[in-house]
């Protein structure tokens, strides 16, 4: 891709060092300098780093001293940084901010190791969004992680990596997955209805309190969701203590892909102009770090890509992976043909994250045809 005298522009480090002045640290700097963030900081911007801590267990995520080096360059430009991240749909070790802080902590992202505070955007337990309208083909609106919201700008950054659901995860899943709320998670992951199983159901009723439409019957003889009335928002399926009323995974890889595509533009809504992204194309992982484990990288690591484009970053991420030779002892084939999707051969049962790509550009977030200027 690129050339052409619009194409947006992607930096690129690889990941050879010689001196000190060659460390990827100092690389990192570089791109954040390379690719104008500071020029987007303005004094006393509230910087939002948005971020995976990492699941327990997985190794895989972006090391913490990276972090901090982005936390000095924010504070070098007068901002005030912190790191952020949204609670997760799944019941894992980060689907409360308690969970998820001590999480982070547990795997290095404490103030003594970043020199930033840690704020999980959504909340408590996921409750504290914004409802973002956006207008687009499946959400009027999206429920954005409030305190990621109202910062004043952002700076993602993603490690890239394959996805089990949407073929692969980078500056997308990190920003519109990542800072959804909750249910906003919910709303991503499935257009199925809840359903409440009987037997779980402990009659509590926090469901009924949550449902914005009035939707749900609760009485000794019966629990039910009426199915005319439901929104499929999600918060009954956050709020549910028992979990009688189950979290709904849907197949449709495009589906959920075009989804978060549309809750990243609800994050960017209100900074477009105020937004820079960073790819971490390194431990290219089959799997995304939400999992309690990391397998062997697919491919030899490749480098730091940085760009105020989303689109350009993620098509230019893509197409140096698939460029790149399989890992030997990976799970792909030494042989996978180079220039093939190497997340589709992967996740089969996707597209390999190409309808994220398109869908972002066609409604408006940014180009597929990049330069990629290497520093």
């Amino acid at each position: 891709k690129g050339g052409k005298f619009m194409a947006s522009k992607v930096y690129f480090a690889n990941t050879r060092a010689t001196g000190h002045n060659s460390s990827m640290i100092v690389k990192l700097y570089k791109l954040f300098e390379k690719a104008g963030f500071d020029e987007f900081i303005e004094e006393d911007d509230m910087t939002a780093i948005k971020l995976h801590f990492g699941e327990k267990n997985n190794t895989a995520f972006i090391r913490p001293i990276y972090i901090r080096k982005l936390v000095e360059a924010i504070k070098e430009a007068k901002g005030k940084p912190f790191l952020t991240d949204a609670n997760t749909l799944y019941v894992g070790e980060r689907a409360n901010s308690v969970d998820h802080l001590n999480t982070a902590i547990a795997n290095g992202f404490g103030y003594s190791s970043v020199k930033a505070p840690l704020i999980i955007a959504d909340g408590l337990t996921g409750k504290s969004y914004t409802e973002v309208e956006v207008d687009l083909k499946n959400f009027d609106s999206v429920k954005i992680g409030a305190d990621a919201y109202h910062a004043d700008s952002l700076i993602s950054v993603a490690h890239f990596k394959g996805h089990q659901l949407t073929g692969f995860g980078g500056t997308f899943k990190n920003i519109g997955m990542g800072l959804g709320s909750r249910s906003g998670k919910q709303m991503m992951h499935s257009t199925v209805l809840p359903e409440i199983d009987e037997n779980e159901c402990i009659k509590c009723k926090e469901c009924v309190k949550w449902c914005p439409e009035d939707a749900i019957t609760i009485t000794d003889e019966k629990s039910v969701i009426d199915h005319n009335k439901c929104i499929g928002c999600g918060e009954c399926v956050t709020t549910c203590p028992t979990e009688a009323i189950s979290i709904e995974w849907e197949a449709s890889s495009e589906g959920v892909e075009e989804r978060q595509v549309e809750f990243t533009y609800g994050v960017l809504k209100n900074k477009l102009d105020k937004a820079g992204y960073i790819n971490f194309v390194v431990n290219i992982t089959p799997d995304c770090d939400c999992t309690p484990w990391s397998d062997e990288p697919i491919i030899e690591d490749i480098g730091i890509l940085a760009s105020k484009d989303p689109v350009a970053i993620e098509q230019a991420s893509l197409d140096l992976v698939n460029e790149q030779p399989a890992k030997k002892g990976g799970v792909l084939n030494e042989s996978f043909p180079k220039g093939d999707n190497k997340f589709k051969a992967i996740h089969p049962d996707t597209d390999g994250g190409v309808k994220q790509i398109e869908y972002a550009e066609e409604i408006g977030l940014g180009s597929t045809d990049y330069e990629l200027i290497e520093i």
